[in-house]
């Protein structure tokens, strides 16, 4: 019988991820994502590069705003004020990770990926942080395109924040 897989190659890992894990290998540290609107693609970017499985701690899909808050440790109130999409909450949010999967470095996303605005944000609107030991940094970002253009901006843009800390 010949091989019944179905689907072509894969596609080529992303380049920031294969240098984010690069340099997580030197370091000797794991890393860990909260994603919102991501909804599992920063992770998804991680492991598609051969041997992530030995700096991959996990992700967690907080994309209900109560998990933020129930799951990664966000301060409720802080959400009740400024909503889900606020940079402090990005913030929050890699930490939580961090602290609940216990890794080294915590990615978080969270914004509007459309095709709405959501709690007077418009689309585009994301925030992405990187918790590390040595220090926590966030990046507001404005873009453009399509929901899944958007999505996938979100992910190279955590991505290229990790890069400036790790």
């Amino acid at each position: 019988m010949g091989d019944r897989r179905r689907g072509g190659p894969s596609p080529s890992p992303s380049p920031d991820a294969v240098a984010v894990l690069g340099r997580l290998e030197v370091r000797g540290w794991s890393i860990a994502a909260a994603e919102s609107l991501t909804g599992g693609r920063v992770t998804a970017t991680l492991v598609d590069v051969p041997g992530a499985s030995a700096h991959v701690r996990g992700g967690i899909v907080a994309y209900a705003t109560e998990v933020k808050a129930s799951l990664l440790g966000v301060d409720a109130a802080l959400l009740a004020d400024r909503g889900p999409v606020d940079p402090d909450i990005a913030l929050q949010m890699a930490e939580g990770v961090r602290r609940v999967l216990r890794a080294d470095v915590g990615l978080a996303t969270t914004g509007v990926a459309g095709p709405d605005p959501q709690g007077g944000k418009p689309v585009g609107t994301v925030h992405v942080a990187v918790a590390t030991p040595e220090e926590v940094v966030v990046s507001t970002l404005s873009l453009t395109g399509s929901r899944d253009e958007i999505r996938t901006q979100a992910v190279h843009g955590v991505l290229e924040l990790a890069l400036t800390v790790v």
